[in-house]
């Protein structure tokens, strides 16, 4: 079964969720901001997705903003930016789905549905 990570008031996340309702994928949903990943997970995440660590953030949010992580995240290590992303869900890019070896960051639908054969 696949895990879906979300937030529940965010539209890209509710749209995801009613893709994957629609096209019968099983998940288990686990809400991002009281069950933040860890740095752990999001490191074995972030290798099977094959895709650069700057993709795990959510750069669009105020946190991100606030925080003027556009300007700090240059002179950051991978550890560094690991354990800052596991400090609050709302840093991370969401929706998260790991299914197996497959992990997708964000919701485009033609990938989803691509990676996963639907």
């Amino acid at each position: 079964m696949a895990l879906f990570v979300c937030y529940e008031k965010c539209s890209t996340c509710k749209k995801a969720q009613k893709w994957l309702d629609e096209h019968g994928v099983s998940y288990d949903l686990r809400p991002i901001k009281e069950q933040n990943p860890s740095a752990e997970e999001l490191r074995t995440w972030q290798s099977k997705s094959g895709l650069p660590l700057k993709r795990f953030f959510n750069t669009s949010g105020q946190l991100y903003r606030s925080m003027e992580l556009t300007k700090k995240l240059p002179d950051m290590s991978e550890d560094e930016q690991f354990a800052l992303l596991a400090t609050d869900g709302m840093l991370v890019k969401r929706p998260i789905l790991v299914d197996g070896d497959t992990v997708l960051v964000g919701f485009k639908e033609a990938e989803w549905a691509e990676k996963l054969q639907k």
